[in-house]
């Protein structure tokens, strides 16, 4: 009895510790969008020391890296069916795979299933990084010897060399991918150019080329027009595919170095020299955004009913008034806070949408509207389609029945119906009073 007593004991004691110890027990993990274990992928080892202040902020952020060579034969990004990582760094311009086995259809379907990735190519870089590259929507120069060389914003180190180290300001401006505090000094580029579709509305160019640069091979003569030049080319770009997967593509891996974040600059025409370049600050915001540190949103607490009530109906008649509401908040960082925003609408929809509503809200992440169900009977539903640049995109559908008024429900006089009950009364007194007299005169 008493080993029984203890056994259990030991059992209970060892529950509590795995629970304690479990990802979902972890408070970082469970409460914001991503538990942050990462691979890096790397050529060789000394880029954890060549690049260290990247990743060192990764770590201080609470990201967990596992640095692995391209050649490494154990790596892996499934266990039994399941991903290990939420995240991945390649940093391996020239790798022709990763690992024994894992192909760029591979990096793709991680990509397909909600993870994030950061690609850094080089002037080396091979056809297994070009494919990752073109299926995310970035397409570079076809010819492998190019590099972007721009003679008038170029770097004022690089004044009596070929111009291909870029100090470019032409950031986007935009809160949700660099915060609120501004990138003041140029950024520091060197590598090779790629291009994006126009039709491509989920691909970004966060780092451009100005109007001047061009991308040709530096120790070449140059007997024809670049094939990409001027704001077309893309130093940086970011893409945010349908399922919220956030992929950084980068034609430069000493863009993440920290000779470039450590160095001054000063832009070729400009009387003004900055101590450090920008891009520590560029790199460390933009890889916020890409792992989901900025602009994730979740929609909790999805409500409906009629005016007057609080209990959701199992279906709608025709007519009714009813409330719609909704919470969104986005997540910080550290924790959720309230979004707000004046674009978010409602639909109530079947084949097409019967009602469009623009939601108002309490500044406290509560949106809400009312409306009239429309006088059509059907299964309809409560629709949210909200996508905005650099935000998560959100999907909220919830079907509802519309029923017609049953028999009882209607009003038994209508007072637009006044002229028929008249005529139908009328009717029938004529039709007496005929009666009447054709059985009674003689």
């Amino acid at each position: 009895m008493a080993m029984a007593k203890v056994v259990r004991v030991s059992l209970s004691l060892i529950s509590f510790l795995l629970m304690l110890l479990s990802p979902a027990a972890s408070i970082g993990q469970s409460d914001g969008p991503r538990s942050g274990k990462i691979l890096v992928v790397v050529d060789d080892f000394a880029i954890r020391s060549s690049h260290s202040i990247f990743f060192n902020s990764l770590l201080d952020r609470g990201f967990n890296l596992d640095f692995k060579l391209a050649d490494d034969p154990s790596i892996s990004l499934q266990s039994f069916g399941n991903y290990q990582y939420d995240g991945l760094v390649i940093f391996s311009p020239s790798a022709k795979q990763i690992g024994r086995s894992l192909t760029s259809s591979g990096v793709l379907e991680f990509v397909d299933s909600g993870r994030d990735l950061i690609l850094a190519a080089d002037l080396h870089a091979s056809d297994f990084i070009r494919e990752i590259a073109t299926e995310c929507g970035a397409d570079f120069d076809e010819d492998r010897n190019a590099v972007v060389i721009d003679h008038t914003s170029y770097a004022v180190s690089d004044a009596e060399g070929d111009h291909t180290l870029i100090a470019s300001e032409d950031i986007l401006k935009s809160v949700v991918f660099f915060g609120e505090k501004e990138i003041e000094a140029p950024v520091l580029f060197r590598g090779i150019a790629h291009t994006l579709n126009p039709a491509n509305n989920m691909a970004v160019k966060v780092l451009s080329a100005s109007p001047s640069a061009y991308s040709a091979n530096p120790n070449g003569l140059i007997s024809k027009s670049p094939g990409l030049s001027g704001s077309t080319i893309s130093l940086v770009s970011t893409v945010q595919a349908r399922n919220n997967a956030r992929m950084l593509v980068s034609g430069s891996l000493d863009l993440f170095s920290n000779r470039f974040f450590k160095s001054n600059v000063q832009k070729s025409g400009s009387s003004t020299s900055h101590k450090i370049a920008g891009n520590e600050q560029f790199v460390t915001e933009i890889s916020k955004w890409v792992f989901h540190e900025r602009g994730h949103l979740k929609a909790v607490n999805v409500t409906h009913h009629k005016i007057g009530e609080i209990e959701e109906p199992s279906m709608y008649r025709i007519k009714d008034d009813s409330v719609y509401s909704v919470e969104i908040y986005e997540w910080s960082g550290t924790s959720w806070e309230p979004y707000v925003a004046d674009d978010v609408q409602l639909q109530f929809y079947m084949m097409s949408p019967y009602v469009l509503k623009t939601l108002s809200t309490d500044q406290k992440g509560v949106y809400s509207t009312t409306f009239k169900v429309p006088d059509v009977y059907g299964v309809f539903q409560f629709k949210v389609e909200y996508q905005r640049l650099g935000y998560t995109s959100l999907s909220l559908s919830e079907q509802i029945p519309v029923r017609p008024f049953k028999h009882n429900e209607y009003e038994r006089f209508l007072t637009a119906a006044y002229p028929y009950y008249g005529a139908a009364f009328s009717s029938m007194t004529g039709f007496f009073l005929f009666t009447v007299v054709y059985l009674y005169n003689k």
